[in-house]
């Protein structure tokens, strides 16, 4: 069993991290079969934003072949996906949504009939973590990524969100209700996978 864990945080360690760390050995624990955490940090790659080329790059998955590339064949080829993001402004950090936005081409328009063409993706489970301040509003975050999971044929099986109070990285570690809800949602996806 493939998870990717798609983390869109700037910060090494911090509550994402954790709690889709956290999430994702819940999964490997109550698995019948052998796990691969296949974890992607959004951050570490220089993401060309999406030129909205108007034609479908097939059989390529974007005319793009930048560094991130090579995440496409990991996306499609996974069992579960895990996307986590801190929340600045209201909605997903920038390499969330560079990353979103070039994941479009996976279901590229047909100009014959002006619909969007499904590709050959099979539906996975998924899950969402959400990093916000005590007064963060999370609902346009959530809308982003729900859309997101839509789009790619991925059944998101529950949400986390942590409200955190301060500027220090991975405060989610001494907050043991956070941590026991990511740990309850990770044997949900195992459980609905066996389903």
């Amino acid at each position: 069993m493939k998870i990717l864990t798609l983390n869109a945080s700037p910060i090494t360690d911090g509550s994402t991290d954790l709690l889709l760390g956290k999430i994702a050995e819940s999964i490997e624990a109550a698995a019948s079969e052998p796990v691969e955490n296949i974890i992607v940090r959004l951050n570490d790659f220089v993401i060309t934003p999406c030129q909205s080329c108007g034609f479908s790059p097939e059989p390529d998955w974007c005319v793009l072949h930048d560094a991130i590339y090579p995440v496409y064949n990991q996306l499609v080829n996974c069992d579960i996906v895990l996307f986590g993001t801190p929340v600045y402004f209201d909605t997903v950090s920038a390499q969330a949504k560079l990353f979103i936005d070039r994941c479009n081409c996976l279901r590229p328009v047909n100009f014959k009939t002006h619909e969007f063409k499904f590709l050959p993706i099979p539906k996975r489970r998924g899950a969402i973590v959400l990093v916000g301040s005590e007064r963060q509003k999370f609902e346009c975050a959530r809308t982003v990524i729900a859309g997101f999971f839509k789009w790619v044929r991925i059944e998101n099986t529950g949400l986390i969100t942590y409200s955190g109070s301060g500027f220090s990285p991975g405060a989610v570690k001494n907050n043991s209700e956070a941590l026991e809800k990511a740990e309850k949602l990770g044997k949900l996806i195992s459980q609905s996978r066996s389903d």
